[in-house]
């Protein structure tokens, strides 16, 4: 690239694996809470708890736009885990992995950020990161959203053109090259869509790709 690059990275499924155990123990207390909270059964609150996903991008803006759920008060008691380090799948070389990328780190999820500062902890990557960019500071407007990149982009004063989305999900990817930024899919999936730069099977291999995105 012409100018040192800004990293913006997913948390999730992208520096640790998070659908080994975190997911799951996520999505159940989500079902938990809508029940407790609008007094449905449990296939009821499943049904909401992915409808309102597929609706809207997250459970939580359904839950705000039909039921007044509060937002904080949600995130706290479905983000609340007993032995997270227990739950937690990562690979201890990541730190050192990263370490070897030029230019400012920042992680960009869509979970909260007590969450997410707690993993980056306990995975050891505390340090690595100059900032950490959760739901909290995108208005609880999560990615894809444009409206969250843009929040993104102006907190920190950044070029779409110096950033690099490294993620999981390519729907989030789609929004970042529409903006304008480089973008790397971490997928053991076939293919590659048109706006993903390059594809990797773990983000361990990023040091490797460096060339790759600069030649894109």
């Amino acid at each position: 690239m012409n100018s040192t690059p800004v990293w913006l990275f997913d948390l999730d499924d992208t520096l640790h694996n998070a659908s080994a155990h975190v997911f799951p123990h996520i999505n159940a207390a989500m079902t938990a809470y809508i029940i407790e909270h609008l007094a449905v059964d449990r296939d009821e609150a499943n049904r909401l708890r992915m409808d309102y996903w597929r609706r809207y991008g997250a459970t939580l803006l359904g839950l705000m736009r039909h039921h007044g759920t509060d937002p904080a008060h949600f995130l706290a008691e479905t983000h609340r885990f007993d032995a997270l380090h227990e739950m937690l799948v990562f690979d201890r070389a990541l730190r050192h992995r990263l370490a070897r990328l030029p230019g400012r780190k920042i992680v960009f999820s869509n979970g909260p950020e007590r969450y997410a500062r707690a993993v980056l902890s306990l995975i050891g990557l505390q340090r690595a990161f100059d900032a950490v960019y959760a739901i909290e500071h995108m208005g609880l407007m999560p990615k894809p959203s444009p409206h969250a990149f843009r929040r993104l982009l102006h907190a920190h004063r950044l070029q779409p053109r110096r950033c690099i989305l490294v993620e999981d999900s390519l729907d989030n990817l789609r929004t970042a090259r529409q903006l304008g930024m480089k973008t790397v899919w971490i997928s053991r999936r076939h293919g590659r869509p048109a706006w993903v730069d390059v594809k990797l099977a773990s983000v361990l291999d990023l040091p490797r790709a460096t060339h790759r995105l600069a030649a894109t």
